[in-house]
C-alpha cells in the first residue's frame, strides 16, 4: 500500500509539472517588419521598444501566467515577401498572433493572409486608411493614426495660411497616394479655389530628385506638400537646398516631424514646415517621462516615433489577450473591440466598429535647435484620434455598406 500511495504521488507530482510546463509554454507572436532599407530608421527603434516591452511584461509574470515569445521577420519592404513569412510564422512556428508591418502595400498584404487564414493581425506601421476602412475586417486592427486622420490635421493647419497653389511630391505606391489625398481633399473642403500645378510621384528609394525639383521650380507654387520619408527624403533636402526650394516654397510635411527623418539632417533640416511628427523631448507626464527613461536605459538614446509605435503595439496585445483569458483568435478580438489601453501618451482605444485605435498626432512647425543639433518641432499640438477619425456610420459608407 505504501508503495502504491507512493508511485501515486509521484505521478502526482509529474502531473503538476507537467500542467506547469504546459501553463508556462510561451505565447508566440510573429513580428513581420521591415528591418532593412529605407524603413530601417523606424524599424531599428521599433523593434528595441518591443522588446522593452516584452522584457517588462514576462518580467510581471508574462501574460495568462506564460511569458511572450517574439519571432522577428524582415519582409524587405516587399509585400510577398511578408505573406511568405506569414506563412511560415503561422503554419511551421505555430504562432498564436501576427503584428507588425511598415509599408502600407505590405500591412495590406499581410491584412488579407490574417482574413483569409482568420489570425488575428495588429498592425502597427502601415498608414494607409484602406488598412481598417475600405479594406476592413474582423482580423485586423491598427496602432497609429492614419494617412487621412494625419493628412486632415495638416489641412486644418494649411487652411489657416495665405497660400492657394500646391505641387506635391511623394512616393509612387499606397502610402504615398494616400497621404496626399486625405490631405487635398480636406484643404479643398476648407478653402475652396486651391489649385494643384505641379504632382511628382518617384519611385520610393529613388534616391535621384533632380528633374523632380525642376519641376516644381517650374511650376512656381506656393507651397509645396510631401510625404517622402528616410532616405528619399534626406537625398531630396540636399539635392533641393541649392535650388533655394526651402527657402521660396512653403512646405508641408507629413512625418517629418519625426526624429527618425529630422534627426539625420542635423543643422540641414528644413526650418518652418508645417509637419506631423514626435516631439519626445517636452511631452512632461509622468507616463512618458517612465517610458523615455527606460528606453534610454535599454538603448543608450532617445526615443524615436517608431520606439512610441513598438512599445504601444506589444502592450495592445498582450492586454488584449489578458482581457479575452485565452488564447482563442475569436475572444481575443472580441476582447479587444472597445479595449483601452494605458500607454506612455495616455489611453487609447481600439473602436469596436473599424478596429482603429484613438491614438492621435502632433502637429507643429519645425525649427533648428542650436543646443541639440538638430531641429525639432515647436508651436505643437497633440490632436487626439477622437476628434478627427469618422464616425460609424462613415465608416460604413467607405466600405459600401
Amino acid at each position: 500500500m505504501r508503495t502504491y500511495r507512493r508511485v501515486r504521488g509521484m505521478w502526482g507530482l509529474c502531473l503538476v509539472l507537467l500542467s506547469s510546463a504546459v501553463l508556462a509554454q510561451p505565447i508566440r507572436i510573429g513580428e513581420i517588419n521591415s528591418y532593412s532599407g529605407v524603413g530601417a530608421a523606424f524599424t531599428k527603434p521599433y523593434r528595441d521598444a518591443v522588446e522593452l516591452a516584452q522584457e517588462e511584461i514576462n518580467a510581471a509574470g508574462g501574460v495568462l501566467g506564460r511569458p511572450l515569445e517574439i519571432l522577428f521577420r524582415d519582409d524587405k519592404l516587399r509585400p510577398d515577401e511578408a505573406v511568405k513569412h506569414a506563412q511560415e510564422l503561422v503554419f511551421q512556428q505555430r504562432v498564436h498572433f501576427l503584428m507588425g508591418t511598415f509599408s502600407s502595400a505590405v500591412g495590406l498584404a499581410v491584412s488579407e493572409f490574417a482574413r483569409r487564414h482568420r489570425v488575428l493581425f495588429l498592425a502597427a506601421e502601415p498608414l494607409t486608411e484602406a488598412l481598417t476602412w475600405q479594406k476592413g475586417h474582423r482580423y485586423v486592427f491598427r496602432v497609429r493614426p492614419n494617412t487621412w486622420v494625419q493628412g486632415r490635421i495638416l489641412a486644418e493647419r494649411a487652411a489657416r495660411l495665405p497660400y492657394t497653389t500646391y505641387a506635391v511630391i511623394g512616393p509612387d505606391y499606397e502610402y504615398g497616394h494616400k497621404a496626399w489625398e486625405g490631405f487635398w481633399q480636406r484643404l479643398q473642403a476648407l478653402k475652396p479655389g486651391v489649385r494643384l500645378v505641379s504632382a511628382s510621384w518617384p519611385k520610393l528609394g529613388a534616391g535621384e530628385f533632380s528633374a523632380h525639383i525642376t519641376k516644381i521650380v517650374q511650376a512656381q507654387p506656393e507651397a509645396v506638400y510631401t510625404s517622402l520619408f528616410g532616405s528619399d527624403w534626406i537625398a531630396f533636402v540636399k539635392q533641393a537646398t541649392p535650388f533655394g526650394l526651402f527657402a521660396k516654397h512653403f512646405f508641408i510635411g507629413i512625418l517629418l516631424g519625426e526624429p527618425e527623418y529630422i534627426d539625420p539632417l542635423g543643422p540641414d533640416a528644413p526650418e518652418g514646415m508645417l509637419v506631423t511628427g514626435y516631439p519626445w523631448y517636452a511631452i512632461d507626464t509622468p507616463a512618458h517621462r517612465a517610458f523615455v527613461e527606460a528606453y534610454q536605459r535599454k538603448t543608450g538614446t532617445h526615443p524615436f516615433l517608431g520606439s512610441l509605435v513598438g512599445y504601444i503595439t506589444l502592450h495592445s496585445l498582450a492586454r488584449a489577450i489578458a482581457a479575452a483569458g485565452t488564447l482563442d483568435t475569436e475572444r481575443v478580438i472580441d476582447a479587444f473591440e472597445g479595449l483601452t489601453v494605458p500607454t506612455p501618451i495616455g489611453p487609447v482605444t481600439y473602436r469596436d466598429f473599424d478596429h482603429q485605435s484613438t491614438m492621435g498626432a502632433w502637429v507643429g512647425t519645425s525649427r533648428y535647435d542650436p543646443t541639440r543639433g538638430v531641429a525639432i518641432m515647436v508651436d505643437w499640438t497633440y490632436v487626439p484620434g477622437e476628434q478627427v477619425l469618422p464616425s460609424r456610420e462613415e465608416v460604413a459608407r467607405l466600405r459600401g455598406q
